[in-house]
């Protein structure tokens, strides 16, 4: 699918991954309509993309807010005239935490966000997608959908639960207009782990020592992202940390499971 002159909503536009797809959309010549629970993030992202003008639009929404989300097509079509693709970026991660001691609150939260979410996004947007000439969807799992990564296990399963409705609606939507893509990108350098409420300075000094190569900057993300989606890829690693893993996982799954589980190790105190 081809961006120049189409409608894309994008979640998690304020800040992050989310806010280079943004800002790579409108480089590219289309129409955004950039989604966030937080409207000084959308500000951000307005502020930094301001020579756009109308061909931006913010939309402050809570993707566990079912009846906001379902409000928000006419929004945006009201303000772009229709919608030709959806990019589900938003998510959050949970706090270092072994699964017995992660507070079952904060567990739903992150299924809520990563799962729940997007089903809502696609549940209100597919229908106005298949009355499309070309459409497409493109939901942003992780490497840690496909590995499991200690200390990160509920942030996963939300993810692999992620990974298998993309792939599902792939198949679902085959014989219709909307392609879809599902992406799985390994460390970029963004505030996701603060933004989720997931950070202290023992861990975030923890991660950066445990990091053996430098992390994908959200722009190259954004980058690697769009190109697969104009090329109608049914999936796309991102960086060459989540290139290996996945390669790791399908050839020696123990093997892949151990490896994660070393660079983790710090991080949940040994």
């Amino acid at each position: 699918m081809r961006v120049p002159g189409k409608v894309f909503v994008v979640t998690g536009g304020g800040n992050g991954i989310g806010r280079e797809v943004v800002r790579a959309l409108l480089d590219r010549g289309a129409r955004v309509a950039a989604v966030d629970v937080s409207a000084d993030g959308l500000a951000g992202t307005a502020s930094a993309v301001a020579l756009a003008g109308e061909r931006l639009t913010t939309h402050v929404v809570d993707l566990t807010d079912r009846a906001a989300v379902e409000a928000l097509p006419e929004a945006v079509i009201s303000a772009h005239g229709a919608v030709d693709g959806v990019l589900l970026v938003a998510g959050i991660i949970q706090p270092f935490l072994r699964i017995a001691d992660l507070p079952i609150e904060k567990l739903q939260r992150v299924m809520d966000v990563n799962f729940y979410g997007p089903v809502h996004m696609v549940k209100a947007f597919l229908p106005h997608l298949r009355t499309r000439p070309e459409a497409h969807l493109v939901g942003v799992s992780s490497m840690g959908g496909f590995v499991p990564v200690p200390g990160q296990t509920g942030y996963g399963a939300s993810k692999a639960a992620l990974k298998l409705l993309f792939e599902g609606l792939h198949g679902e939507l085959a014989d219709t207009p909307v392609r879809v893509t599902v992406v799985f990108p390994g460390a970029v350098g963004t505030n996701i782990a603060v933004n989720s409420g997931a950070l202290n300075p023992a861990v975030e000094a923890a991660m950066k020592a445990s990091s053996n190569a430098p992390m994908l900057t959200a722009a190259e993300a954004a980058r690697q992202i769009l190109d697969a989606m104009e090329a109608n890829r049914f999936r796309a690693t991102v960086g060459k940390d989540a290139w290996f893993l996945d390669v790791l996982s399908r050839l020696a799954p123990a093997r892949a499971a151990a490896f994660v589980a070393r660079q983790m190790k710090s991080l949940l105190g040994g």
